[in-house]
């Protein structure tokens, strides 16, 4: 049983995970929330989905953690019958506030949890679940948990084969450009950005003299903006890979899953993480990671303007041997390969 949701980051890295059980033998289910975010990105996949209550908790006052409180709890229930009517072998969990109710319910039921972390620092959901998971697989060594006695691994995280198998001559022919210029790529992830999505915007002139700019913008972010080498998309399932391939250098945001893909790609980037008062700082986090060892050059959202981010990616294409160099020092394991291991070993090894 998998479970995990919110936003796209919180799924598409347990896609491959899926992939490698389901050619064991596995029979696969996945537990999402019911906004249907879940549902659509495992579109494809013969995996079984199950959607149950999800409620969050959230680091300031607010009516709605109490009514989210009662969702938490009717999400256990749910979950708690829905493994005892499948009765998973093990469950992976890749987080988002759904993971939450799923884990303890299968903690109730004496079913191994293996979950996955993301970021640098570990988010609520995953420090929550500590006393009721076997072990958590993490994607950077530097990653720290305190305080606890699960065992912790190094795994990576999961990166589609579309997006390291990409071809950027493919690329360009789904884009319908050619070499004339750069490619430079933006995007927000699966929600989109929008600070990200205006500073680009009020950027176009000076981005179209170097670059052609392809930017994700995220559902309903399109605008009606007609200029040549200039492409709008809300979201890309078909050739994602192939596109990143034909990309000198990609900006998005800091979220720890798209870091990874670029740093396992190789491609420099130009990272915005979103601000402390939008979250809990873990962007920052993954961003001031990826600055000190040279991988990418980072603005703080409050600092982006057309000045700063005309300056940062000059800095990129200038000094590009210094940031493909760092690239090439940055260690891809192979993620898919360390999480199946684990979560075979705890099936292996019941606890006493």
């Amino acid at each position: 049983m998998v479970v995990g949701g919110g936003t796209a980051g919180h799924v598409l890295p347990a896609l491959p995970v899926i992939g490698a059980m389901q050619r064991q033998g596995v029979e696969v289910s996945f537990i999402g929330t019911h906004s249907g975010l879940e549902q659509n990105l495992l579109d494809g996949s013969d995996v079984t989905f199950y959607a149950i209550s999800a409620g969050k908790l959230r680091r300031y006052v607010s009516w709605d953690n109490f009514f989210d409180l009662f969702r938490i709890v009717w999400g256990v229930v749910q979950a708690y019958f829905l493994i005892g009517k499948i009765r998973p072998a093990v469950v992976f969990s890749k987080g988002g506030f759904v993971s939450f109710p799923v884990a303890f319910a299968a903690w109730l039921r004496r079913v191994p949890v293996v979950a996955h972390e993301s970021d640098i620092t570990p988010g609520l959901a995953n420090r929550l679940l500590l006393p009721f998971i076997r072990s958590l697989c993490v994607s950077f060594p530097e990653t720290n948990i305190r305080h606890t006695n699960v065992k912790v691994i190094h795994t990576g995280t999961p990166v589609r084969q579309d997006i390291v198998q990409g071809q950027a001559e493919r690329g360009l022919q789904l884009l319908g450009l050619d070499k004339a210029k750069p490619l430079l790529i933006v995007t927000g992830g699966s929600l989109g950005a929008q600070a990200l999505n205006a500073a680009v915007r009020r950027a176009l002139p000076q981005l179209l003299e170097r670059f052609y700019v392809l930017h994700v913008c995220g559902s309903g972010k399109q605008e009606s903006i007609t200029q040549p080498g200039y492409l709008q998309r809300e979201y890309v399932t078909h050739g994602w890979g192939d596109m990143l391939a034909a990309a000198e250098v990609v900006v998005s945001r800091a979220g720890a899953n798209a870091l990874f893909e670029w740093l396992t790609i190789r491609k420099r980037n130009l990272l915005v993480p979103l601000p402390g008062n939008t979250s809990r700082g873990d962007q920052i986090e993954n961003a001031a990671y990826a600055q000190a060892a040279g991988y990418s050059v980072v603005i703080r959202q409050e600092a982006l303007d057309t000045a700063a981010l005309l300056e940062g990616l000059e800095t990129l294409m200038n000094e590009a041997a210094r940031f493909d160099v760092a690239l090439q020092r940055f260690e891809v394991p192979d993620a898919t390969a360390a999480i199946v291991n684990e979560l075979n070993r705890v099936v292996a090894k019941p606890r006493n």
